[in-house]
């Protein structure tokens, strides 16, 4: 049976696109369009590569921390905690989901530039595992809340290592233009861990830092772990403390394009921890504990959008425009920064590839597009269209523009699909309304 994207996907003899054995066809069908699909098989498989690369690298000493923002939903916080993965929020709502979720709370841990009272008031009521601090003013909030509870919150913070990742500006965020973390060469990351330790509620954990998403260079990567390897051990020398957390953040780039070739996720753990090892040996410590948070990279490839094709606009000398019933409401990250998808018709999925194409979408603005300019089977109105590592930044993005219903969440288990996100109903759409 042939694979198509990754060995997740198969071509049925019918000529229809399966996942994991499941005829995507049937289930358009069957729940209707559009709509997600995940597969938990390679959601599970991911969770394993990135745990046995990080116990190659660290032995017993790591973590792997889910981002839920990369895809948050009750469904996914069991399958995590199965194998063994922690998490990370960044809102009340993400922190709400896990706990309704029954994920234990002390897996969990907290980020934000501004979170509010209410918010981190819930993460110490619940017993969260760790707020990672990214403000001057948080410290104090936090302070006044744990002294009026009379209970102590472990933290870190968040620190610039200055590496500048090679993704999109949007979503790069370890350079010293950023609106996060502290930076290590103004000053400001070590007055940080200086005005922390003045708060005797607060018990100082260690350091964070993300250097962006999307990013395939394992140079950046190896960077980021150098720098705050380094200075991780100046604190602890400096200020005569010993820490036990390091953070290195996610941000593992993943294949949307057939010429993507953004490497393994084990490549660059390796390459970190090629670098914590001699920069350990050089001043003759221990590698702390290491946390990595992927999101992007845990979900994208194990998810997929299904959509039913309306209509097709063939206009001379300019594109051919196939229209389905989604587009900027279930995924806006064309609008947001131009993001490239691959795409193929289901139900003819052994067809050759042979026109070029743009996927729009329902709304009523000209930037709603999926795909623009994209090569693949020749659609005609009712296809059902399959667009391929839609698992991350899609359902958490949706939204309700143009008052659409956002789509169903369905995974495929076992050769069996089950929705876990039901479909929204106009009903849903006015519930708040007054």
């Amino acid at each position: 049976m042939k694979t198509y994207y990754s060995e997740h996907f198969t071509i049925g003899e019918n000529g229809h696109l399966c996942l994991d054995g499941v005829d995507l066809v049937e289930v358009a069908e069957r729940f209707g369009t559009p709509a997600y699909v995940m597969s938990e098989s390679h959601l599970r498989e991911n969770c394993r590569a990135f745990t046995e690369a990080m116990q190659r690298n660290f032995g017993s000493r790591y973590k792997v921390a889910y981002a839920s923002k990369a895809l948050c939903a009750r469904f996914i916080y069991p399958i995590l905690a199965s194998e063994g993965i922690h998490a990370d929020v960044v809102s009340g709502g993400e922190l709400y989901t896990a706990l309704k979720a029954g994920f234990d709370p002390k897996h969990l841990h907290f980020h934000g530039n501004n979170k509010t009272v209410s918010e981190l008031e819930m993460a110490v009521d619940c017993g969260i595992g760790s707020v990672i601090i990214d403000a001057f003013e948080e410290v104090d909030r936090l302070e006044a809340i744990c002294a009026k509870k009379g209970v102590h919150q472990r933290v870190l913070f968040r620190v610039k290592p200055g590496v500048h990742a090679d993704t999109h500006e949007f979503i790069s965020t370890g350079q010293n233009d950023s609106k996060f973390g502290f930076g290590i060469e103004d000053g400001e990351a070590m007055r940080m861990t200086r005005y922390i330790l003045e708060h005797k509620h607060l018990d100082f954990a260690g350091i964070h830092c993300h250097i962006g998403s999307q990013v395939f260079s394992i140079d950046g990567f190896a960077r980021a772990a150098k720098i705050m390897f380094d200075f991780f051990c100046r604190i602890e020398r400096e200020l005569h403390i010993t820490m036990d957390e390091m953070i290195i953040g996610g941000g593992f780039g993943v294949k949307y394009m057939p010429e993507d070739e953004p490497g393994t996720f084990g490549e660059k753990i390796d390459a970190m921890g090629q670098v914590m090892r001699d920069e350990a040996a050089r001043l003759g410590r221990e590698v702390p504990e290491i946390v990595i948070e992927p999101g992007r990279s845990m979900v994208c490839a194990a998810g997929c959008t299904l959509y039913t094709v309306g209509s097709v606009r063939d206009i001379k000398d300019a594109r051919c425009y196939v229209s389905v019933d989604g587009g900027m409401p279930d995924n806006p990250r064309f609008a947001l920064y131009q993001a490239k998808y691959d795409a193929v018709v289901a139900n003819r999925a052994d067809a050759p590839r042979d026109k070029l194409q743009t996927i729009a979408g329902r709304c009523c603005e000209s930037g709603d597009l999926v795909a623009r300019d994209l090569q693949f089977q020749t659609a005609k109105a009712g296809d059902i269209l399959c667009v391929f590592a839609t698992g991350a930044y899609n359902y958490s993005m949706a939204s309700n523009y143009n008052r659409v219903p956002r789509p169903p969440i369905l995974l495929v288990s076992d050769g069996m699909v089950r929705e876990v996100v039901r479909r929204e109903t106009y009903e849903d759409l006015i519930r708040n309304d007054l």
